[in-house]
């Protein structure tokens, strides 16, 4: 059994699909919700969908170490960073080669890095007149957004798209593809 720690810093929705989407596998599991923020939507998703959570201050996620002494005890396999807004310390990065993923929510190498989150992402694409958008699931490094691309799913932005309309259409790529290429990486780990 192959066990899922995903880190989330929001509502959880993307942690929520993929949970689902694992919840009838018996070789892949989500087996633990982690958390910087204590009110975060995600915290009360995975209390309904019965996964143990745990919040970390800031200092935890900077050091690494608590974080990393809990994925033990869970006896994590991987990580999937699904709306996490932490940098992930060298402590994990060392701990999970290859093994923590994350997904944003437009084509990098443009629009990311520091601060290129949800709505200022969407907004941003929708600022520059771009006629294309999607989602980029890469593995991460010690630099934001510059990890090894994975896959990328593109969408059409029409000119009379809103951010929020752009968002909605970049969920939609979010909830039907994350959950696979995560199936797709553990599966090729045997």
């Amino acid at each position: 059994m192959k066990k899922i720690a995903i880190f989330a810093s929001g509502a959880g929705t993307n942690a929520e699909n993929i949970a689902q989407y694992f919840s009838k596998n018996d070789k892949i599991k989500v087996a633990l919700i982690v958390s910087n923020n204590p009110k975060a939507g995600v915290l009360e998703r995975a209390a309904r969908l019965g996964i143990p959570s745990r919040t970390f201050p800031k200092a935890d996620f900077t050091s690494g170490e608590p974080v990393a002494e809990l994925l033990r005890t869970y006896e994590i396999d991987f990580i999937v960073l699904a709306g996490f807004l932490c940098m992930v310390p060298d402590v994990l990065l060392h701990a999970f080669p290859n093994r923590i993923v994350n997904i944003h929510p437009a084509l990098l190498p443009k629009f990311g890095g520091k601060g290129m989150y949800g709505m200022h992402v969407h907004e941003a694409v929708v600022a520059a007149g771009e006629t294309e958008t999607g989602i980029t699931i890469h593995y991460i490094n010690e630099h934001y957004d510059e990890g090894a691309v994975i896959f990328q799913a593109s969408c059409p932005v029409l000119p009379t798209d809103t951010p929020e309309e752009v968002a909605a259409n970049v969920h939609k790529l979010e909830y039907e593809y994350y959950p696979k290429v995560v199936e797709q990486l553990l599966n090729a780990s045997n």
